[in-house]
């Protein structure tokens, strides 16, 4: 049967590079996992096992890090624009190639003397993504955040719904809406436009409208708060023109204490890690086309 090679790629995945910058006494810390996937002319390799087309994936490992020492590390979507360009560019048989970032954050430790100058906890917060595309002739920027686990105690509830013979859940007029938020937002920047967005600037504005959306907005389903933090962005970011979020409802319900004799004007809660439910949805700015895929994890 006669058969044809379809959709291919190959890169090197999880590489861990920390940059160190010393200015003078006081260092300062960013901590990379990075992947890179490349596709282009590849069929040889696959049919005959020819690698006179490949690149190493060593050396796009040593290639991160030699970036990592040439460029520094200014913010992790710059630092994935250099490397896709530097692979499409610099490889006649490389048409594209998707770098995809992970970065974790580090607080200086706060002693009596003040702020460490060189001492590092690893933060207790979310974990911030990019991941830059490039085919020598279109770019796409996507950011992101993944664990943001964020609660409202109150100005939540969840009525009048849809209830059949299996229906259980009781009406609420004051609930805990927690979630665990994953988000990704695309950048509408291209290489020749007149200015490059400040990428930490931008990250920062844009979780702090996300978070506010979801602090400030009076909730009667958790996919009202979602849309309203994607559009609080789009309204917010004029260099982003799409929003994906992907938020499992962590539940908290409230205990029975009547056995014990106690009542629990909703104070004592039980938080159920699963089932979950899973709500997602795509926000996009009036006249553009989602391109974000649907299920975040295919990013």
């Amino acid at each position: 049967m006669p058969t044809m090679l379809g959709q291919n790629q190959y890169g090197k995945a999880g590489t861990r590079v920390v940059r160190i910058v010393r200015d003078g006494a006081t260092h300062h810390i960013k901590d990379l996992d990075v992947s890179v996937s490349l596709g282009g002319d590849m069929e040889e390799v696959h049919h005959s096992g020819s690698n006179a087309h490949v690149l190493p994936t060593d050396t796009m490992k040593n290639t991160v890090f030699a970036f990592a020492r040439e460029h520094g590390i200014d913010s992790a979507e710059q630092f994935g624009i250099h490397l896709a360009r530097h692979f499409v560019t610099s490889q006649e048989h490389i048409h594209r190639a998707r770098v995809r970032i992970e970065e974790y954050a580090w607080d200086r430790v706060v002693t009596s003397e003040g702020a460490g100058e060189h001492s590092f906890v690893r933060a207790g917060r979310e974990t911030r993504l990019a991941q830059v595309t490039y085919d020598g002739d279109r770019w796409e920027v996507v950011s992101g955040l993944t664990d943001l686990t964020v609660l409202n105690s109150t100005d939540s509830e969840f009525q009048g719904y849809v209830k059949d013979r299996y229906t259980t859940l009781p009406e609420t007029r004051d609930r805990i809406l927690a979630t665990r938020v994953s988000g990704r937002w695309r950048f509408n920047w291209t290489d020749d436009a007149r200015e490059t967005p400040d990428w930490d600037t931008s990250y920062e504005e844009t979780r702090r409208h996300l978070l506010e959306a979801f602090a400030e907005t009076y909730s009667r389903s958790l996919q009202q708060t979602m849309y309203t933090m994607g559009a609080r962005i789009i309204d917010e970011r004029d260099e982003i023109d799409e929003v994906r979020f992907s938020l499992p409802n962590q539940h908290h319900f409230l205990v029975d204490l009547e056995p014990f004799g106690l009542d629990n004007p909703n104070e004592v809660y039980l938080a159920a890690d699963r089932p979950y439910g899973l709500i997602e949805a795509t926000v996009l700015r009036d006249g553009c086309a989602a391109r974000i895929p649907v299920g975040l994890t295919d990013l």
